[in-house]
C-alpha cells in the first residue's frame, strides 16, 4: 500500500546559533517541502530513489534490513552511511517497521532545489518520523544533531518561536503577516552551507557565559515579530547581525559581499552560505544580479502563511 508523507522546508529569521543555548529563534516555514513516499517492497531490503526539484535522480541506492538493524560505522560520511544512521536510529524507536516488514520501495522528492539549504535533512526526518509515528525531535537528536527548529517548521504551517528548555523543544505558533512582507525578499549565495560543519565551529569558539547575549536576542527576536513598520524592522534585523558578528568574530554578509545595497541583509541560519534576507524600499532584483546573485524569491514566493 502506497503512502505519502511531507514536510515543510525552513528559514531561521533570528536566534542562529544562540537557539542551540536556550535562546528564542523566530523561523519562517517554508511553501517549499519534501514528500516521502513509501511503498512495500521485497527481499529485506530497502531500494530508495531522492529526486530534487528538477526531477533529477540526486541519490539512489539499495539499503540492507540488516545494515539498518545494526550499529552503523561512520567514518565513511556518505549519503548512504547518513540515511543508514537515520533509519538505524528510527529502528531504535520503532524497530516493527524492519521486524514486520519483508522490504520497501522508498521515494523522496524535493519541492526546492537541494542546493538551497531549506531543510532537505530536517524534512526527511520529519516524514520519517510520521511514517514510523515515532518523535522526530528524538530522532533528530540521536542521528543528525541541531537545535530541532527546522523540525517544528516542518510540522508547522505558520511562523513559530522556537527555543529549548532543559534540552526539550518548546513550541509557539505567532502572528506574522508585515504590512511591508512586499519589501523583504530572499536572495540564493550560490553555495550550500554545512550546518553540521556551522555549529562544530560555534561551539569551539562560543564563550561560557551566554545568558546576557540570549536576553537581547530574545529581545531583538521579539523586536522583529512585532514589528509594525519596515523602519523598525529593518532596525532591528540590523541590530541582531552586528551583534551576531561580534559573536562570531566574522564580518556581516553586507560588509563581505553587499557593502553598497541600499537597504540591510540579514543572514540566515549558518552564516556564509544558503539564503540572506534583504530588506529594501525599491525591488532589488537588479541589484543582486549584477552581482551575479540570479535567484531572488519574494516574501510571498517562499514563505507558507
Amino acid at each position: 500500500m502506497k503512502k505519502t508523507f511531507y514536510s515543510n522546508g525552513k528559514l531561521l529569521i533570528t536566534g542562529e546559533y544562540l537557539v542551540l543555548d536556550g535562546a528564542k529563534a523566530f523561523a519562517l516555514p517554508t511553501k517549499m517541502g519534501q514528500n516521502l513516499i513509501i511503498e512495500d517492497g521485497s527481499n529485506n531490503e530497502i531500494i530508495w530513489k531522492s529526486f530534487d526539484a528538477d526531477g533529477s535522480i540526486w541519490f539512489k541506492d539499495t539499503l540492507l534490513f540488516s545494515d539498518i538493524s545494526k550499529e552503523v560505522n561512520t567514518e565513511n560520511e556518505s549519503v548512504k552511511t547518513t540515511l543508514t544512521t537515520i533509519l538505524h536510529e528510527a529502528f531504535k524507536l520503532n524497530p516493527d517497521f524492519i521486524l514486520n516488514s519483508r522490504g520497501y520501495t522508498i521515494t523522496t522528492e524535493l519541492g526546492f532545489p537541494k542546493s538551497w539549504g531549506l531543510g532537505t535533512s530536517s524534512t526527511l526526518i520529519n516524514n520519517i518520523a510520521q511514517w514510523l509515528q515515532i518523535d522526530a525531535f528524538a530522532l533528530l537528536k540521536n542521528s543528525f544533531g541541531g537545535s530541532g527548529y527546522d523540525i517544528a517548521c516542518a510540522q508547522n504551517d505558520i511562523p513559530i518561536v522556537y527555543h529549548l528548555e532543559q534540552g526539550n523543544p518548546i513550541v509557539e505558533k505567532v502572528t506574522f503577516n508585515p504590512d511591508f512582507a512586499d519589501n523583504l525578499y530572499f536572495v540564493y549565495l550560490n553555495k550550500k552551507q554545512s550546518s553540521k560543519s556551522a555549529i562544530a565551529a560555534y561551539n569551539m569558539n562560543k564563550k561560557n557565559n551566554l545568558a546576557r547575549t540570549i536576553a537581547l536576542n530574545d529581545q531583538i527576536s521579539s523586536e522583529v515579530m512585532n514589528a509594525t513598520t519596515i523602519q523598525s524592522f529593518a532596525a532591528a534585523m540590523q541590530k541582531h547581525e552586528t551583534k551576531m558578528s561580534v559573536i562570531l568574530e566574522t564580518h556581516t554578509i553586507k560588509e563581505s559581499l553587499f557593502p553598497d545595497f541600499n537597504g540591510v541583509i540579514k543572514s540566515l541560519g549558518a552564516w556564509g552560505g544558503d539564503f540572506v534576507m534583504a530588506i529594501a524600499t525599491v525591488n532589488p532584483t537588479d541589484y543582486f544580479i549584477s552581482k551575479g546573485y540570479d535567484t531572488i524569491l519574494t516574501y510571498r514566493e517562499m514563505i507558507r502563511s
